[in-house]
């Protein structure tokens, strides 16, 4: 899959209310069909505020977590800002988890370490790139602690590193899917894990080369960005993990991996 890089564009927009969303997107799907069957905490979750966004990463308006995953409105052009960390122990060994079952999304895949959204709430948006990622490393504390009961005091903001941004979209079936544009953070340190088992099922440390093996295992079905981002960079980026990562940091441009 080609990898293109966009430069980033200051765009003006509007204020980030859900009626923006409703005029930019008149066609959206709002109805609740979707989540039937579904576990309740998870569908709960589905209420979450996403920060909706325009291709260029400007925050234009915000939407649920349900509009936002719903192939229907995703072919319409709803895109979102997420986060993806990669969490490594004193050993290199990067953290993996297993999705729960209970997932209304990609369920039972393993993934990296912790994947979800920055919300439209006070601390966690921003217009411009350094107030963003600001706001994807204060989400990421929040969600490390909720999926995987790490405590903030173990993964304090300064640890984090942002490299890039990706852009990307993948169906999970043939109801529900992802268009993100995804900040990629990584930060090495060891910590305690209590996962809640309605989102994580299993977890692993790994090394690059038991990971490589583990991708040749065809009982193994892993997330779409986790391997988009595996199959572009993140070896490259764990090899420079103590020594040259400086020159894969704060990247500018969106990687567009459409």
């Amino acid at each position: 899959m080609a990898t293109t890089t966009v430069t980033v564009t200051e765009t003006r927009t509007e204020p980030m209310t859900a009626d923006t969303i409703l005029r930019l997107f008149p066609d959206i799907d709002t109805s609740s069909e979707a989540l039937s069957g579904h576990d309740e905490e998870q569908i709960r979750l589905m209420d979450e505020v996403c920060i909706v966004l325009d291709d260029n990463d400007m925050p234009v308006g915000k939407a649920s977590k349900k509009l936002c995953h719903l192939m229907s409105n995703i072919d319409k052009g709803l895109l979102h800002r997420a986060f993806s960390v990669f969490l490594f122990n004193d050993k290199n060994e990067l953290l993996l988890q297993q999705r729960a079952s209970e997932k209304i999304t990609f369920p039972d895949m393993w993934t990296n370490t912790c994947c979800s959204h920055p919300l439209a709430v006070s601390g966690e948006t921003g217009s411009n790139l350094p107030d963003a990622i600001e706001g994807a490393k204060r989400a990421a504390q929040r969600k490390l602690e909720h999926e995987l009961g790490i405590k903030k005091e173990q993964v304090p903001i300064e640890k984090f590193r942002f490299l890039t941004r990706i852009h990307y979209k993948a169906p999970s079936d043939g109801k529900w899917g992802e268009h993100e544009i995804d900040y990629i953070l990584f930060i090495k340190t060891n910590v305690d894990l209590k996962p809640n088992p309605n989102e994580v099922q299993a977890t692993q440390y790994v090394s690059a080369d038991k990971l490589k093996k583990l991708f040749e295992d065809p009982s193994l079905k892993f997330t779409p960005w986790f391997k988009l981002i595996c199959n572009s960079m993140l070896f490259e980026w764990w090899a420079s993990l103590d020594s040259g990562l400086e020159k894969y940091t704060n990247e500018q441009e969106i990687r567009r991996m459409l």
